[in-house]
């Protein structure tokens, strides 16, 4: 098992590389194509870790858990429900997740399993998805609730999960993990608000694969993030929210206020 990592050095220069007891092994090439060991290795204390990949799209999923979907009373789905968030929300492990500047309302956090897609495909079954599985990594699904169903007429789920930063991912992308063990724990300053079994999910990760490339073609470095279960809240400013999941690591963000002043709330 590999835990690959993209980060930013002191000079701004940007890598990526194999982590492992703190040290960065660098590669060069392609992250997705035979990435090849430059021989340079590098504290990990040294750099800034950014998210681990530049995803096209995340494909998010809803309402694939069956411990959430018992607690709100909503039937177990035929096929998997998801939403699409821009690649351009992802941030990095360390950095903060801000508020929108004409934002004022509630912002939930949401620690998910993020699968990796490591290579092009299209229709394919569940055998295959095996092979355009690059890796795992943590998802916090940030959403601007209250936007959500500010509009009575239109639901505006890629608006209220697409603000800037509200993709945070990483620390790393782990290339097995046991998914029949493994768990996500959230938690907020330290207090645990989420722990729950991947094993629970209503569709595993290679049938979403397998359904989700049935409807549209992943690319790599797309990344479905499989969902999230019991234990969702609401951040304050200046919490420090943290997503781990053993053999991954924990992605750590602290909600910070907007740049600019905040505007109006919800239909802004």
């Amino acid at each position: 098992m590999k835990r690959w990592v993209r980060f930013e050095a002191a000079d701004r220069s940007t890598g990526f590389g194999t982590l492992q007891g703190g040290v960065i092994a660098e590669h060069a090439g392609n992250l997705f194509h035979g990435p090849s060991a430059t021989g340079k290795t590098l504290a990990a204390e040294s750099v800034r870790l950014l998210s681990p990949c530049q995803p096209g799209k995340i494909v998010a999923l809803w309402n694939n858990f069956h411990a959430l979907a018992a607690r709100i009373q909503k039937p177990v789905p035929a096929y998997p429900l998801y939403f699409i968030k821009a690649g351009d929300c992802v941030t990095g492990n360390g950095a903060a997740i801000r508020r929108p500047a004409r934002y004022a309302g509630k912002i939930v956090f949401e620690g998910e399993l993020g699968i990796v897609i490591g290579r092009r495909c299209s229709n394919v079954s569940v055998q295959e998805a095996a092979g355009c599985v690059f890796g795992y990594t943590c998802v916090n699904d940030v959403t601007a609730v209250e936007v959500l169903n500010a509009d009575p007429e239109f639901a505006q789920w890629t608006r209220a999960k697409c603000f800037n930063t509200f993709g945070p991912m990483g620390p790393a992308i782990a290339t097995e993990l046991d998914l029949g063990s493994a768990r996500v724990v959230t938690t907020v300053d330290g207090v645990e608000r989420q722990n729950y079994p991947l094993a629970d999910m209503i569709f595993a990760p290679l049938e979403l694969v397998s359904l989700i490339s049935g409807d549209m073609t992943l690319m790599p470095g797309d990344v479905i993030a499989c969902g999230t279960s019991l234990g969702v809240g609401s951040l304050k400013d200046g919490a420090t929210v943290q997503v781990s999941i053993d053999g991954v690591g924990t992605l750590s963000n602290t909600f910070e206020p907007p740049l600019e002043p905040v505007g109006r709330t919800s239909g802004a």
